[in-house]
């Protein structure tokens, strides 16, 4: 338990940065219906399983140009 509360100070931001980022994609795959490749089932399973490269990987690669 000690060496997890060293490592906190530096693991909280990452934690947060991750749910941000996925609460944000969640909300933009479900206002948007169209994607560049896949669909919507697939986006929210790589947002919410493949944690942190999840959303990045959405906004750079499915989500489709307004």
């Amino acid at each position: 338990m000690k060496e997890i509360m060293e490592y906190w100070p530096f693991l909280l931001p990452v934690i947060v940065i991750q749910v941000i980022l996925a609460v944000i994609a969640l909300v933009d795959l479900l206002r948007h219906k169209t994607y560049r490749f896949g669909n919507q089932f697939f986006w929210i399973i790589v947002v919410l399983f493949v944690q942190l490269i999840g959303p990045i990987l959405y906004f750079t690669i499915g989500k489709r140009d307004s």
